[in-house]
Formats: C-alpha cells, structure tokens, sequence
C-alpha cells in the first residue's frame, strides 16, 4: 500500500488533499501541525509502517513546513518529500528545495495536478533499493551501483536523496553532453511536470555542494549558460 503523511494545518485543504490521495489509493495519516507530524514520522520510521512520501504545508503555526522538511530529511534519504505553498513564498520553495525537498505545489491546485505530482515522486522513492542487478558505472572518481542507487566519490558514499541520485546518474551516463534544463526536468519529473524549470537548478545547486570539491567553481557539473549543464571528468 502507497503511504503518505499530510501535514496541513487548514482543515478544508486537508480535507480535499485526503479525499484526493485516498481516491488514488494512498494510505493516508493527516495531521495539523509539524509537531504531530514528526512524531508520526519517526513512529513508522524503520517499520513495515514507514511512510513513501510526505505532503508538508510551509506556513504552520508552531514548527513550520520547513523545519519539518529539515528533519524528516536528516532521518531518510528515500522517502519523497513535497511542500505545500502560497506564491507568495517564492524564497522559502527555494529553502524547502535545498533542504531536501522533492518538489513543491502551489495552492490553489487542481485534483490532477496534486495526484500526478504526488505519483511522480512515489515513483521516485520506491526505486530505492528495488533493482534486481548489481550494475556499476564509473566515471572518474565516481562509481554508481544501480542496485544500491547509491554513488561514491572516492570510494566514499555520497550522501543524496533520489532526486540527486537520478540527476546524477543521468549525468555520468551522458559524459560530456549538454543537456538542457528542460530534457533534465522531463528525465527525472516526468513529461506532465506541472511547475517550472528552475527546479532544476535549485537542485543542482544542492547536488554540486555534495559533489564539488569547491562548489562555487564547479569542476563536474558545469554551467552551459542559455543552456543547461553538462558532466565533466578527466
């Protein structure tokens, strides 16, 4: 069973954000404050129990979407994260999203839109650790395992969520190729992506201060400007 964990502290958003996630067969645990939410977490955390993904509201009295998003991710590299925001909050997305978030969904949204959204990263985190071969690539000084998805940089394990996971891969199994910010999105969004590109970039920048030796001169992920990025190896 798909399990997910709302946390939303509006009590008729809650209700249609229920409805719609148990109408696509998710197991649903709905609370309304961070606090509740953490404590639900770490209760399934390293159970048959644990939960998929977490839906998390930014503004909550109390502990906020943020915070809660800092924690949940200390404790899990696989579950999916995404956050529930106003436009207005353009500057606590970006937060969310170098946090560890997996993506975002502005309010208001459509059934259509939150179900896909939460379906692509469900897809994403169910992935970990479900390869049946062990297949290792090596680029340089990293080496991926598809088996584990798991990659090191010199022999030293790399500490990523799924999303950086699978840009990563994506990058070392393209050396040298320029891939634009919208083929980087559809690869690891999905091809019915409701939000923008720049998703793409906020994680990049997340992922270069886990790959880069000095993350403000990029040595293997580079900037291709008007473009996108592409991996680079000796």
């Amino acid at each position: 069973m798909k399990k997910i964990l709302v946390c939303e502290d509006e009590d008729a958003i809650r209700d249609f954000v229920v409805i719609n996630l148990k109408r696509a067969d998710y197991e649903v645990t709905d609370v309304n404050s961070g606090e509740k939410a953490y404590e639900e977490f770490k209760k399934a955390l390293h159970s048959e129990k644990a939960f998929d993904v977490a839906l998390l509201d930014i503004m909550m009295p109390g502990m906020d979407g943020i915070e809660l998003c800092k924690l949940i991710r200390e404790e899990s590299r696989s579950i999916g994260i995404i956050m529930l925001s106003a436009k207005s909050q353009e500057m606590d997305k970006v937060g969310a999203l170098m946090l560890g978030a997996d993506d975002y969904v502005t309010k208001p949204f459509s059934p259509s839109e939150l179900v896909a959204r939460v379906d692509a990263v469900y897809r994403r985190a169910s992935l970990s650790g479900s390869a049946t071969g062990s297949r290792e690539t090596v680029s340089g000084v990293f080496k991926i395992n598809t088996k584990s998805r798991t990659i090191t940089k010199n022999d030293i394990p790399l500490d990523l969520t799924q999303v950086e996971y699978q840009i990563l891969e994506y990058f070392i199994k393209n050396p040298g190729v320029a891939l634009d910010r919208k083929s980087i999105l559809v690869r690891i969004w999905g091809d019915g992506y409701f939000g923008d590109d720049k998703i793409v970039d906020v994680n990049i920048r997340r992922l270069r201060i886990k790959v880069e030796d000095d993350p403000s001169e990029p040595a293997y992920i580079q900037t291709v400007w008007g473009y996108g990025y592409k991996w680079t190896v000796d």
